[in-house]
C-alpha cells in the first residue's frame, strides 16, 4: 500500500500510465487520486486466497492491526481502528464514523469523508473558511462535479466534523492559519 497516489516529484509524469486512474490528483492533493490506493495483504493460512474488500481504512489503522495480529494492546491516544477482521474474513469489524485529513503544504488543505459524501477545502493557511468543495463519490467518484450549492445541510454536518475532528497542535505551523513568525524586531519590543 501506500500513504498518498502517485506524485509529481523528479519528473515523473502521473499521466504517462493514467497513475489516478478515473481520480482526480495525485500526492499532496486530498482528492481521491491523492489519498485513495489500494492494499495488499498476504498471510497464508490466514487471509483467504484472492479475497477482496471494499472495506475503507486509512493509514492509522496500520498501528491497531499489526497490535491486533501480535497481540498488543494498542495506545488508547490514537484515531486508528484495527481491520484485522477483515483480513482474516470475520464479521464484527468496526467502522470510521468518518475519515478526516489535513495537509499543511500549499496553503494548506483538509478533506473529510462520511460513508459517500467527501468534503474538500483549499487555502485552509490563508482562510480558514475558504470555500467548501462537496462531492457524492458514490455517483461522482472523479470529484468532478462540486454539489455544495445543492445540498446547504450536508455541508454544515461536513463543516461541523471539520471543526470537531481536528485537534490543536502545540507546533505552531501545524494549525490553520498558519501563524505567521514574529520578526526579531517585534520580539525585542515585546521584552
Amino acid at each position: 500500500t501506500s500513504d498518498n497516489g502517485p506524485h509529481t516529484e523528479g519528473g515523473h509524469n502521473p499521466e504517462y500510465f493514467n497513475s489516478s486512474g478515473s481520480q482526480r490528483g495525485t500526492k499532496r492533493d486530498l482528492y481521491e487520486g491523492g489519498i485513495h490506493v489500494p492494499m495488499i495483504a498476504w498471510w497464508p493460512e490466514k487471509i483467504p486466497a484472492e479475497s477482496t474488500t471494499n472495506h475503507l481504512s486509512a493509514f492509522w489503522d496500520v498501528l491497531p492491526t499489526i497490535a491486533d495480529i501480535v497481540g498488543h494492546k494498542k495506545p488508547d491516544n490514537i484515531d486508528g481502528i484495527s481491520f484485522l477482521p477483515t483480513l482474516l474474513g470475520e464479521n464484527g469489524q468496526k467502522q470510521h464514523d468518518y475519515l478526516y485529513w489535513e495537509f499543511h503544504e500549499k496553503k494548506g488543505r483538509v478533506a473529510l469523508r462520511l460513508e459517500n459524501w467527501k468534503a474538500v477545502r483549499y487555502n485552509v493557511a490563508l482562510n480558514a473558511k475558504s470555500p467548501l468543495e462537496l462531492y457524492n463519490l458514490a455517483k461522482d467518484p472523479s470529484e468532478s462535479n462540486d454539489i455544495s450549492q445543492k445540498f446547504p445541510k450536508i455541508v454544515s454536518i461536513m463543516e461541523a466534523l471539520i471543526q470537531g475532528a481536528r485537534t490543536e497542535s502545540p507546533v505552531a505551523n501545524f494549525n490553520f492559519p498558519l501563524k505567521k513568525k514574529k520578526d526579531k524586531t517585534a520580539m525585542a519590543h515585546e521584552k
